[in-house]
């Protein structure tokens, strides 16, 4: 159990449940009545923002929530399977947990995945990936009058914008926060 006095930043609880990460507290002393704590939580499920208010040192059941480090394998319809890195067990995460995160999964490439009772509710992919150039256009030299920048479609079906003078078969540095093109790695 944790109590409000000892509510930080990052520290995920469980209420009705569900699994909330804190994402601010105030600790607040009215003239009247007693002190209560107002929190910001971030559902760890569905990513939905929840403020609930506490009674000062009331306390709450911490989330049994752990992080994996975990080898992405292959997909199977609505399913992908992935490898932990520690214990080398097969791991199943339904499409639904992974949204469209999907668009960086790259086989054998490593991110990290939230487990709630050891079942995933989350994937956290690195900041940055690089993804080979499938499909896009050749750039004009000196078509930079509209726009300096074309459509291109990365091996795992991201499309994201890059400069002009990206080809295919180019291997790109892509921001995954962001869905942004950073740079280019290697031809």
């Amino acid at each position: 159990m944790i109590a409000t006095n000892e509510f930080k930043r990052g520290v995920k609880v469980e209420i009705d449940g569900e699994p909330l990460e804190i994402l601010e507290h105030e600790h607040v002393k009215p003239g009247k009545g007693g002190a209560f704590v107002r929190v910001r939580f971030r559902n760890l499920k569905t990513g939905n923002i929840v403020e609930k208010t506490f009674r000062a040192g009331a306390k709450v059941k911490e989330a049994n929530v752990e992080e994996r480090r975990m080898t992405y394998l292959y997909r199977e319809k609505d399913v992908f399977h992935f490898m932990d890195s520690s214990t080398f067990e097969d791991v199943i995460i339904p499409e639904k947990v992974i949204g469209d995160k999907v668009a960086f999964l790259q086989e054998s490439g490593e991110i990290s995945v939230i487990l709630h009772n050891g079942f995933p509710i989350d994937v956290i992919l690195p900041n940055f990936v690089e993804l080979k150039v499938a499909k896009t256009e050749q750039g004009v030299r000196g078509d930079t009058a509209a726009s300096a920048t074309k459509p291109a479609v990365m091996e795992t079906g991201l499309v994201l914008q890059v400069p002009l003078f990206i080809r295919e078969g180019d291997v790109i540095k892509i921001d995954t926060r962001t869905k942004e093109y950073i740079e280019r790695v290697s031809t």
